[in-house]
């Protein structure tokens, strides 16, 4: 049960950033398909499923935010990943603005993404400083 709900999670992640970077490639080219009914409702269900699978691998493997590390760290990056991945879709923000959040959004998502591969709170941060 567990390594299914694991590769179900990892298949939300992926989905969830590719859904992302094409969500903020169209905002940045002012695309109507960011208007369309699907556009606007599959990344809310993705999105869902993640955090779900989430909560149900951290209560399986024993390991919860803010006792371990590594989990606190991806959970403080997800929240800066939000914040960034709100501005980067306004469509309100100039375009310098939204295009330079969606490069930190997906700088985010790669840490978050090495720091669950690595269980290191560092994630690729870590080999930076060696």
């Amino acid at each position: 049960m567990y390594l299914a709900l694991k590769h179900f999670h990892i298949t939300c992640v992926v989905l969830s950033g590719a859904g992302f970077l094409l969500r903020g490639w169209w905002s940045l080219r002012a695309s109507p398909r960011l208007r369309a009914p699907l556009t606007r409702r599959l990344p809310h269900i993705v999105d869902s499923c993640l955090l779900a699978s989430a909560i149900g691998l951290a209560w399986m493997a024993g390991q919860y935010p803010f006792v371990h590390g590594w989990l606190t760290a991806k959970v403080l990056g997800l929240l800066a990943y939000i914040g960034l991945g709100m501005v980067a879709l306004q469509p309100t923000r100039p375009r310098a603005v939204r295009f330079a959040a969606l490069l930190a959004a997906a700088g985010v998502f790669s840490y978050i993404v090495s720091v669950a591969i690595t269980k290191n709170p560092a994630g690729w941060l870590g080999a930076l400083s060696v």
